[in-house]
């Protein structure tokens, strides 16, 4: 049986999310202009993993879980950050084969940039909204982010 066709308002509700998630990407790198911290969005999503994991670094197949990517995509990924000072790869103490990613100083310290200028940008596009509003926003991207069909 075929998916019905989405209505207007779904269309127009998946423009709304692209648009906002564009403003947001734009707001955060206005945010971040004046530190000359230009990384992708992949790999400050790969900073903000490593940096999840605290003490015990990630392995490399972790990350890739974690970003939904192929295992040579984390590769590159990390080679560029390496070539950037932020992280760099470290043997397992348990087992040599297995190499663990772990953030340096300087990506500790971009990790903080990152993090202030994303709670910036939220802070400028969540400006118009009450506490209430952002309340209900709250729950009702948590239902879409953790509701049935995505993978956990």
């Amino acid at each position: 049986m075929p998916s019905p066709e989405p209505t207007v308002s779904t269309t127009n509700l998946a423009e709304q999310l692209v648009r906002l998630t564009r403003r947001m990407h734009r707001a955060q790198k206005h945010h971040l202009d004046h530190l000359d911290l230009s990384f992708t969005p992949a790999q400050s999503r790969l900073l903000r993993i490593v940096g999840h994991y605290g003490d015990t670094p990630p392995r490399m197949a972790d990350v890739a879980e974690r970003l939904e990517v192929v295992p040579r995509a984390v590769t590159t990924l990390v080679d560029a950050l390496e070539d950037r000072g932020a992280v760099r790869r470290v043997p397992d103490p348990a087992n040599r084969r297995v190499i663990r990613i772990e953030l340096t100083d300087t990506g500790r310290s971009t990790l903080r940039a990152l993090r202030s200028a994303r709670r910036a940008a939220a802070e400028e596009i969540l400006a118009p909204l009450t506490g209430e509003q952002r309340e209900v926003l709250g729950g009702l991207l948590s239902t879409l982010v953790d509701g049935p069909g995505t993978a956990q």
